[in-house]
């Protein structure tokens, strides 16, 4: 039940970037004229839209989601120092503290990591199985050079001291 939460509060944190994504790219002049209000240069407009586009579908699909989550913990930081920084007002302190929230569960996801029904889970997955094949070859490859050993020596006349299999590939 906790990896369906998981699962669901990813996608819900992924929303919220991907339409911010889309509302900066579609309004651009105003996105623009927001960032220079801030003091800040107005041509970061269409990188910011992006980068919260992509990180949001990178969320949602769970690639990378240790490295896009605290990126985004930042970025989510950064906003309440540029743009809600003024706390008298209550909608600034509001908006502040929506951000607060969002950092919060975005370094939340940063903790859990890969999960269930992820990219970077199904990756971990895939590696943990070739990593295991390559063991068991490795293994199989070793076997085969004993038992050769064996024999030649056997063929040689040499006493063979045999050895024991291990108990787990009896």
């Amino acid at each position: 039940m906790s990896m369906i939460a998981v699962f669901a509060g990813r996608l819900f944190i992924a929303v919220i970037f991907v339409v911010s994504g889309i509302n900066k790219l579609i309004h651009v002049t105003d996105t623009s004229a927001m960032i220079s209000a801030a003091g800040l240069p107005g041509g970061l407009a269409i990188p910011t839209g992006l980068f919260e586009l992509i990180a949001g579908v990178c969320i949602a699909l769970g690639i990378a989601t240790r490295l896009i989550s605290i990126l985004l913990a930042g970025f989510v930081l950064l906003t309440i120092l540029f743009f809600h920084r003024d706390f008298t007002d209550p909608v600034q302190a509001m908006a502040a503290m929506k951000n607060l929230a969002i950092a919060g569960g975005l370094l939340c996801l940063f903790g859990y990591g890969h999960t269930r029904w992820s990219y970077d889970a199904l990756r971990q997955r895939r590696r943990d199985e070739l990593a295991r094949h390559d063991a068991e070859a490795r293994l199989t490859e070793a076997e085969l050079r004993a038992a050769r050993a064996e024999g030649r020596a056997e063929a040689a006349g040499a006493p063979v001291a045999v050895a024991k299999r291990p108990f787990w590939r009896r």
